[in-house]
């Protein structure tokens, strides 16, 4: 009996191990003006994920610091975290941002140098932030990106997405973000071609601003998109943290976004 227990410990314990969550946020313009208590409260709902990304971090001062800020009340409660923060993307024409990662050091480690893709920079205004991460001796190479408002068409910057696996052959992409576009748009069917899948379908991210009848989402932006014969699909889902506050006017004070996360193992 003894060793049914060891055998079923172990097991339970290594399938978690090999199995990965990780949350994307658009939290809407991250920086100062995210008090300690909103900041706590961010930690709090990013604790139970292993990779954190991030999009909208302000470019100027505040920005990194709030990630810094983050990171360290993570770092208070039981497991250590490291960072990585983007260079203000190059966008001259539209807002130039942050991006940013958190992860778990005990599961993930970052390989290499984080980077600004500066192929398609003219074409893309706040180009996208690509880092590997080794899980489990395998890698994974998380491509976060925040694409411009629906009014200004942010499928014509989406488009060039369908060049970047044949740019990095020996990496295995994840496309995650704030796309400002719903995965049903003709312009990822090239990426939906070359095998690659959204994690939410007909999934709203945004809030309203105010709830109708229990209605409280408005458009179908944020998503991830993996390659299927790369990644063991297992679950994916959003956390409607707005759930906690008495009112959309208060929540939309943390984010106009919702978080999404997928969890997955490496094939």
């Amino acid at each position: 009996m003894k060793y049914i227990l060891s055998f079923l410990l172990l097991f339970f314990t290594t399938l978690t191990f090999s199995q990965t969550k990780i949350l994307s946020w658009n939290l809407e313009n991250l920086g100062k003006s995210k008090s300690e208590s909103e900041l706590n409260f961010i930690a709090s709902t990013i604790l139970d994920f292993d990779i954190i990304i991030i999009q909208e971090v302000v470019a100027g001062y505040g920005g990194a610091q709030a990630v810094a800020k983050l990171a360290g009340i993570l770092n208070t409660k039981g497991t250590k975290w490291d960072y990585s923060i983007s260079n203000p993307t190059s966008s001259s024409s539209y807002k130039t941002e942050r991006y940013a990662f958190i992860w778990k050091t005990s599961k993930i480690k970052l390989k290499g140098n984080t980077w600004l893709e500066k192929k398609y920079s003219l074409e893309i205004d706040r180009e996208p932030y690509f880092a590997t991460f080794e899980i489990n001796k395998k890698t994974i190479t998380l491509v976060n990106f925040h694409a411009i408002t629906k009014n200004k068409q942010p499928e014509t910057e989406i488009k060039y997405f369908k060049f970047l696996p044949a740019e990095y052959p020996t990496l295995n992409l994840v496309f995650i973000g704030d796309f400002n576009c719903p995965q049903s748009h003709t312009v990822f069917n090239p990426l939906k071609k070359m095998g690659y899948a959204p994690i939410l379908l007909n999934q709203k991210t945004t809030l309203k601003q105010k709830c109708r009848d229990d209605n409280c989402l408005a458009s179908e932006f944020d998503n991830m998109f993996y390659k299927t014969n790369s990644l063991e699909y297992i679950h994916s889902g959003i956390v409607p943290f707005y759930k906690n506050f008495n009112s959309l006017k208060e929540a939309r004070k943390i984010s106009d976004h919702i978080p999404i996360w997928f969890e997955f193992s490496l094939k």
